[in-house]
């Protein structure tokens, strides 16, 4: 086949040809590589499978900047062997990959059949990651790290609810904060099957991009699945305000305001990040100085563990009938008011605190006024 131009990106040099390459979700690929080095100076070795390798961009980047010692590169269409070939000939040369061209399934069966585990997978599915889940968990070694992409955000967002059903067994609805459903959905997902599998995970992080939600999760030796951190959020279509629910109170739950919730799951309602893995992250986009990097995972830092929702901005004028004030503004009067209060990398134009609604309104009207 007809190969094209060589270009770069981080210390990967590389062909597109005919494969599919989206220059706009770097920074995606950037959080990869960042917590692949983080777990790669915490042992030593660092063996990675890159299951849907694409152009090969991800495996090149894992090993020129994550230092991989081992990394076994699959792409399914076979049609990219003599670009793959190319593109991947240092480490190919070097014997520190191989290539192949399988089922992504299939290679996991492979791969669990033959106890051979790794430190990283690499799971970047066009579409619905649900299908590949239990089986990419079982090609992990415990401690190990598992990078999922799925691109079926209007499923997850709420708008094909009964997909969503097929692919995570949870039933997503629509409401202002349903990207960051859409990743708890993922999480929710990964941690019932890995507790089917006797497991559990603690999740990396989460990263939202258009389309596109990435989660990273480290697999644990025992199942963490709980009626706290598995369940359900219930959103009041007349108030606007959110409620966690536990399965327990599935059957007792209305809004303050005295209307019926609507409800989304189950999804995963623990931390979205974890803070040690972040502050490492971002130590280490410091010191490459990856400064825009560092800055998004500040960010991540502090939304971390506050409740599984935000407000947009446009919401809390809404619901307030108010011209909002500046999300900065709103922040340190929140903060100033004693609550916990942050932007999300969700949405550029909204708050995610520990307040309620009708907080965010009276003091947003405080301000204006």
């Amino acid at each position: 086949m007809p190969l094209t131009p060589w270009q770069t990106e981080g210390k990967a040099r590389f062909q597109v040809g005919s494969a599919f390459y989206n220059p706009a979700s770097r920074t995606s690929r950037d959080l990869g590589v960042l917590a692949a080095a983080v777990q790669r100076a915490a042992s030593d070795g660092l063996r990675l499978l890159d299951a849907t390798s694409g152009c090969g961009v991800r495996a090149l980047r894992y090993a020129w900047e994550s230092e991989a010692t081992w990394l076994w590169v699959n792409e399914a269409n076979p049609e990219l062997h003599e670009l793959l070939t190319s593109n991947l000939a240092p480490l190919l040369t070097e014997q520190r990959a191989q290539l192949t061209h399988q089922n992504a399934r299939r290679l996991f069966a492979t791969c669990a059949a033959d106890l051979d585990y790794y430190d990283f997978i690499d799971l970047d599915c066009f579409g619905s990651v649900a299908p590949f889940l239990a089986a990419a968990l079982g090609t992990l070694k415990i401690g190990g790290l598992l990078y999922a992409t799925s691109t079926d955000g209007r499923s997850a967002t709420g708008h094909q609810p009964t997909v969503s059903l097929q692919a995570y067994g949870a039933y997503a609805r629509v409401h202002p904060a349903a990207r960051e459903q859409a990743l708890r959905l993922l999480l929710g997902a990964l941690q019932q099957q890995a507790a089917a599998l006797g497991f559990g995970i603690q999740p990396g992080f989460s990263f939202w991009a258009g389309a596109t939600h990435r989660v990273l999760v480290r697999l644990q030796p025992k199942p963490n699945l709980t009626p706290d951190n598995y369940g359900f959020l219930g959103y009041c279509q007349i108030c606007g305000e959110y409620q966690t629910i536990l399965w327990q109170k599935l059957g007792r739950t209305s809004c303050d305001c005295g209307q019926a919730l609507t409800h989304s799951g189950p999804l995963w309602l623990g931390a979205l990040h974890d803070r040690p893995l972040l502050t490492a992250m971002g130590d280490r986009a410091r010191s490459w100085q990856w400064f825009s990097q560092a800055k998004l995972l500040d960010r991540m830092h502090a939304e971390a563990e506050l409740p599984p929702y935000y407000f947009p901005l446009g919401e809390i004028g809404r619901r307030g009938k108010l011209d909002v004030p500046s999300r900065s503004q709103l922040l340190a009067a929140l903060q100033a008011s004693g609550f916990q209060a942050t932007p999300t990398h969700c949405d550029a134009e909204a708050v995610k605190t520990d307040a309620t609604l009708a907080d965010c309104v009276a003091i947003a009207r405080q301000i204006v006024s």
